[in-house]
């Protein structure tokens, strides 16, 4: 049987304390920018990849299908954490929710495994 005592003990978690890359202020403008640039070379490489194979007749072989579908893996993979980093570093937030966390984790797993089920 439960107590009142007992019942008022429980804690529920609604957030998550992120560790930052770094404390050094003038050293997180750098880093947004790095993974800013990263992050917008590789989305735009795997666009231009998936837009050259279904802009060329000449490329609709199952072996492109392949690779343009590795693309958008790729693409979807590296959007589940990036954003999510680059708005944190340069909010200076260390702060995210359990829904929030949850959501990611999930996509970030379902996108891995899709990965996987394409090699």
């Amino acid at each position: 049987m439960v107590t009142n005592s007992e019942s008022q003990n429980l804690t529920s978690i609604s957030e998550f304390h992120l560790m930052e890359l770094t404390e050094d202020s003038e050293l997180q403008p750098v880093l947004v920018g790095l993974f800013l640039s990263m992050y917008l070379v590789t989305v735009l490489g795997n666009l231009l990849i998936i837009l050259a194979i279904n802009s060329d007749a000449h490329l609709h072989t199952p072996m492109y299908f392949f690779l343009a579908n590795l693309s958008f893996a790729d693409i979807c993979f590296i959007s589940t954490t990036v954003p999510k980093l680059i708005m944190n570093t340069q909010s200076h937030s260390r702060v995210i929710s359990y829904v929030d966390c949850l959501m990611q984790m999930s996509l970030f797993i379902l996108s891995g495994c899709m990965d996987d089920m394409l090699l």
